[in-house]
């Protein structure tokens, strides 16, 4: 029987205990060890940091999700971003989209620095750039985001997977602002995907998860094998949290987009408002203001949207990304990326859209007020 996947995420830990107990919330298992009945007899469960009833549905349903044959929760998106590299050694060369999660530039640097993998940028529109970068015999993998933290830009993942695989060059997309319901990269092309499940698959601030899907069994078995050796895998109790908070993903994320449309629409109405950034669906928003003097006065005036890092949950999140997410960044850096003071980057919540842009509308008032009135 096919699923649309609404189905297959509010259904996901079902009938996976139809023989003792017919629980329809998946049961959750604490134990690190598992009894075996005599030698060379398993009830194919070790270890836990190898294997875990509760955590083979999470990763049985994240599978399904990105339309792959295996996936792995980790203990952070970072983790999960350190399993797949895990794959390269000294000398190799990575291509990456320039605009990225600022954590993810300051892996590249530690991965530059001390273990002596190269990586090119590429602005994510020059294929023919592309197309000279794979080429080399040195680069084995092409790794983007779609659309990009925190700019929004846009990559067509279905091309750039074409030009890398003339090279056989591997395609790794980090799908964590779009998640499945969006965009499913592994169908249009890529071999891996990456999630930050702490955002829009955990969706409620409570939750530190990563997430690789493979398309590929043979990249499984490598990734299977560094992941039981490395052993960041994420605990059986975040893991059937996760479970759950992936059942109300679609009625989370269609609020999100509702509310990001609308607050998208009032912010371009905004003469304090220079630039809108939207990626067209989802509910991440980037904006620039009209004066960066005016972005402590913002923060400080919000009276429902939370200053805080992150994103994804029911809970709207404004960050600075040039002094919070990217700040590791040099400021030439930053610049060249438009990541400047005066860039805020909002994560729309389930709220009232109304009273988000009441928020939005009060605080950059005050700001502005504050300003003149100096």
């Amino acid at each position: 029987m096919s699923e649309h996947i609404e189905t297959i995420l509010a259904q996901a830990g079902n009938r996976t205990d139809d023989v003792k107990t017919g629980a329809v919330s998946t049961p959750l298992y604490f134990s690190t060890a598992y009894r075996h009945a005599g030698l060379g007899q398993s009830t194919g469960y070790d270890y836990s940091r190898e294997t875990n009833p509760t955590r083979d549905v999470l990763q049985q349903t994240l599978a399904k999700l990105e339309n792959g044959v295996a996936a792995f929760a980790l203990s952070s998106g970072m983790a999960a971003i350190q399993l797949t590299f895990s794959q390269f050694k000294t000398g190799d060369e990575i291509v990456v989209s320039d605009d990225l999660y600022g954590g993810s530039f300051r892996f590249f640097d530690l991965l530059t620095d001390n273990y002596g993998l190269k990586f090119h940028l590429w602005d994510g529109k020059d294929f023919n750039h592309l197309a000279t970068l794979t080429a080399r015999s040195t680069v084995k993998a092409v790794w983007l985001e779609t659309p990009s933290n925190p700019t929004m830009k846009m990559i067509d993942i279905k091309q750039t997977a074409a030009i890398a695989h003339k090279h056989n060059v591997q395609v790794i997309a980090d799908n964590t602002f779009y998640t499945p319901l969006l965009q499913q990269p592994l169908n249009e092309g890529a071999d891996i995907v990456v999630h930050s499940a702490t955002k829009y698959l955990s969706g409620h601030n409570d939750i530190l998860a990563g997430a690789v899907v493979c398309k590929y069994d043979s990249d499984a078995k490598w990734l299977a094998r560094n992941l039981t050796t490395t052993g960041a895998t994420l605990d059986p109790f975040d893991c059937w949290l996760l479970v759950r908070s992936l059942k109300t993903l679609p009625l989370r994320l269609a609020k999100h987009e509702a509310n990001a449309k609308a607050i998208v629409a009032s912010l371009q109405q905004n003469d304090a408002v220079d630039k809108v950034l939207y990626p067209g669906h989802g509910g991440m928003i980037s904006f620039y203001v009209h004066n960066e003097e005016w972005v402590n006065t913002i923060l400080q005036h919000l009276q429902v949207i939370s200053f805080a890092e992150s994103l994804g949950s029911v809970e709207s999140l404004m960050t600075v990304p040039a002094i919070q997410t990217h700040k590791d960044l040099t400021e030439k850096q930053r610049q060249a990326k438009g990541i400047t003071r005066n860039l805020l980057r909002l994560s729309v919540g389930i709220e009232n859209s109304d009273d988000l842009i009441d928020d939005l509308s009060q605080a950059i008032n005050a700001a502005a007020e504050t300003v003149k009135n100096k």
